[in-house]
């Protein structure tokens, strides 16, 4: 079989994502319950506050902790708490510092892909909390090259494809997201392993575009095998 190039996404393809951070939210609504609003108000002011703190500070936890923090006060008015402010401390370093909980499948995997290609896990958020996340995966040593990036557009796609010397026909992005990675992929030329994560699956299906790569839909990070 060919040698080919895989790019891989690590947030919810090599490893939980999603989860953590629901829990988190979750913890967050039970804060601000007491001061009477609707969960989906609570969900509508930390949203704009998310976007916002994003703009300004970029993706990771930092920049979320500053979004909850944020989102509190406002909720909170004149009733906000020094151990409300203490929880949501809590809230971040157990975010922060939890290991990474790592997809059934998915070592076995890529042992066997390894084996067989050039392993690219290209991965986005604030560099250094993606390069400690992917320590402590465990799953480096499966990589020939570990990008992070802070942005998933076509234009940093065909970036990493120039960096990387890669012939676009022989490449594949596998990814979780419909949005900021198999669409994008596809844009720029690439062909595209769509692995959606079991919570996301209906929706992000639903925004699969064409481009002028192949795509392929693998129903579990371990059907790949089936495929490379």
């Amino acid at each position: 079989m060919r040698r080919l190039t895989l790019l891989v996404n690590a947030d919810n393809t090599l490893w939980e994502s999603n989860v953590f951070f629901e829990h988190t939210l979750e913890r967050f609504f039970s804060l601000v319950e007491p001061f009477g609003y609707a969960r989906a108000y609570a969900r509508h002011i930390l949203n704009e506050t998310e976007r916002h703190n994003i703009q300004q500070h970029g993706y990771g936890v930092r920049s979320f902790a500053r979004s909850l923090e944020q989102s509190y006060m406002k909720l909170a008015g004149g009733l906000a708490q020094r151990s409300a402010l203490e929880e949501v401390a809590s809230m971040v370093a157990d975010l922060e510092h939890t290991p990474p909980r790592v997809l059934d499948g998915v070592p076995e995997t890529l042992a066997y892909l390894s084996s067989r290609h050039r392993m690219i896990l290209f991965t986005k958020g604030e560099p250094a909390e993606e390069a400690a996340k992917v320590e402590r995966s465990g799953l480096q040593g499966f990589f020939d090259s570990i990008e992070i990036v802070t942005d998933k557009s076509i234009r940093v796609y065909r970036d990493l494809i120039d960096k990387h010397h890669v012939v676009k026909s022989h490449a594949w992005l596998v990814g979780s997201s419909a949005l900021e990675e198999i669409n994008p992929a596809l844009q720029a030329g690439l062909n595209a392993a769509f692995v959606p994560h079991a919570a996301t699956w209906n929706k992000e299906t639903s925004e699969l575009q064409s481009g002028t790569g192949k795509l392929l839909i693998v129903s579990s990070f371990r059907g790949l095998r089936n495929h490379f």
